[in-house]
């Protein structure tokens, strides 16, 4: 097992501070974080996943350690920015991991570049399409942190603070402007489905659209858990993200 190791990738006037840490050899993974957050949400899955192989987790531009550009990306060339940097690694097929918001960046990376990876995993997918507002998705994000440990409630204090309101608001804009449904379809990468059974950002019935739009995909819930599945422990998430990555894919 490696120490974790910062760094930044730079591209076009923006920077995004990272970490590797983990196997050095074995699967990659990548991490990205939903709004507000950044990669230290991440902190005790990476351990996990670190036993299988190399984990890189970010904080996207304005988010966690990452400087606030001048400009916000949309969800397309967030995808983009997403794809130069996984392009940038060494290690070759690895599997994309996103998280609420990440996920909407992860998909759009591998429809556009799907050269990238065959494998992706989508945890809390948003935006729910029948809640696209600021309104109800601040409502559903109060419900699902009522119910919290003090564990994520801090983490998430943390990153909010260092997003800060004005970033935050941007890029839930561009958040709820995105409507994935109509990118899944083009999604090619053999993909896992993953929801807290207790998530009221995520109800059932959209997850299950979600993963009956993408060509090879399969759902599976999380027992006891909310939106952030993955913070206030690391299992079960962890072994179902493994067990896909053991999985193999066709390309068509």
């Amino acid at each position: 097992m490696s120490d974790e190791v910062v760094s930044a990738f730079e591209q076009d006037g923006r920077t995004m501070v990272y970490t590797r840490s983990g196997a050095d050899t074995g699967t990659a993974f990548v991490l990205v974080h939903g709004i507000g957050m950044g990669q230290r949400v991440f902190r005790g899955l990476a351990e996990e996943l670190g036993r299988s192989g190399v984990v890189y987790a970010v904080d996207l531009p304005g988010f966690g350690d990452s400087p606030e550009p001048g400009s916000a990306l949309d969800m397309p060339a967030s995808g983009d920015f997403l794809a130069a940097f996984v392009a940038s690694l060494t290690e070759s097929e690895p599997v994309l991991v996103g998280h609420s918001m990440g996920t909407q960046v992860v998909v759009e990376a591998l429809v556009r570049h799907p050269e990238l990876a065959s494998r992706a995993v989508l945890i809390a997918p948003t935006v729910n399409a029948a809640e696209r507002t600021a309104a109800r998705q601040t409502l559903r994000m109060l419900q699902d942190l009522a119910g919290e440990s003090p564990k994520v409630l801090v983490l998430g204090m943390i990153q909010y603070a260092k997003a800060g309101p004005r970033w935050f608001i941007r890029k839930l804009r561009q958040m709820l402007d995105h409507r994935v449904e109509d990118v899944l379809p083009q999604l090619r990468a053999n993909t896992l489905v993953l929801r807290g059974e207790d998530d009221p950002v995520c109800p059932r019935e959209w997850v299950r659209h979600v993963s009956g739009l993408i060509p090879q995909a399969r759902m599976q819930e999380i027992p006891h858990r909310g939106h952030e599945a993955m913070i206030r422990s690391p299992q079960p998430v962890a072994s179902m993200i493994i067990a896909h990555a053991a999985t193999t894919t066709r390309r068509d």
